[in-house]
């Protein structure tokens, strides 16, 4: 339940407004009576649940602009509505200047408080989907970002995280839908590779006759159709992450090459006369179960191993009840 923090150090003023949230919204208030309080609380919420602070400027032992000049630098997604009962101009420009969202001055009025609280609420959700996509695409996603994963994924975060930063192969299994290319691209953004370049490719869209080239890269010539050179997908991965998706669909020809990669730590291009050094993170994932694969023949025993370092297996949502309000309350926000 989203949680919205009063801080006045007037007894009246929370019991009113604390009337006002629950009446209005549902939501669950906490309280303080002074700037030190509020930081205290603010520093105990470890779940992160308090998503607005509504904060009084004249308070003893510390002032809202304190407050605010702390937050500013350690609470920066928090959002802050000022209210007071102060009428100069240039309290006005020092809070909004120091980050609040909104001013109300005291006597507050009801449909005016509701209208400020529910603006703010909404930006700010709007502000941090922008974020977290913009993460997305800029490899800069990490397990943070995730939605839904308080504990119904925390097991799979915690290995996650602790192989981060090695060089080790991650295989990611579950079933389609799961969200295994999200996940491997908050393992990238959790490493040292961050900010280098992470490529998907769904092995099973390829067509079978272009995986060699699209994977590993082609010379102009070496084959009809290779009009121009194209260096592959893992060297445009080079000093990143390559995630190679639905590996299961991998042809036993570019299984033999892939071998050889993960071996050499090398690539050949199709119609090159030497092979290129690639350094890659390499992640894997697939909706099959390899080892049924490995069994009947259709996937290399060998090549398996190398890329089975760490299994994470991804469980799908209906195993998974606990996070199901959080990623309601993402959509409907």
């Amino acid at each position: 339940m989203q949680t919205i923090l009063l801080v006045d150090d007037d007894a009246t003023q929370r019991l009113t407004l604390n009337m006002l949230i629950a009446k209005s919204f549902g939501y669950k208030s906490l309280e303080a009576e002074n700037g030190r309080e509020c930081l205290s609380v603010l520093q105990a919420d470890q779940d992160q649940k308090i998503k607005l602070v509504i904060l009084d400027l004249k308070m003893p032992e510390m002032d809202g602009f304190e407050v605010l000049n702390h937050m500013a630098s350690h609470y920066p997604n928090i959002p802050v509505i000022i209210l007071t009962s102060s009428k100069k101009p240039h309290d006005v420009d020092k809070a909004m200047k120091l980050g609040a969202k909104d001013f109300l001055s005291k006597p507050i009025q009801p449909e005016r408080f509701k209208v400020s609280v529910q603006n703010t609420l909404k930006m700010t959700s709007l502000n941090q989907e922008v974020t977290r996509l913009q993460k997305l695409e800029t490899s800069s996603f990490k397990f943070t970002d995730l939605i839904g994963h308080e504990t119904g994924l925390k097991s799979m975060i915690d290995m996650a995280q602790k192989a981060a930063n090695s060089m080790i192969p991650v295989l990611i299994s579950g079933e389609t839908g799961v969200g295994k290319e999200v996940f491997a691209k908050a393992i990238h953004g959790e490493s040292d590779r961050a900010g280098h370049p992470f490529i998907a490719i769904n092995c099973g869209a390829i067509p079978e006759k272009l995986v060699e080239s699209t994977l590993f890269g082609h010379e102009k010539g070496s084959f009809t159709g290779a009009i121009a050179r194209n260096i592959g997908k893992f060297r445009e991965a080079q000093s990143g992450t390559i995630f190679l998706d639905e590996i299961g669909e991998l042809p036993a020809d570019a299984q033999v090459k892939l071998l050889r990669v993960l071996q050499q730590k090398e690539v050949e291009p199709v119609g090159a006369t030497k092979s290129v050094p690639v350094d890659v993170r390499i992640i894997s994932a697939t909706n099959r179960n390899l080892e049924e694969e490995v069994q009947n023949g259709t996937f290399r025993e060998d090549l398996y191993f190398r890329l089975n370092v760490l299994q994470l297996s991804l469980p799908p949502l209906r195993h998974r009840n606990s996070d199901i309000l959080n990623l309601a309350r993402h959509f409907i926000d």
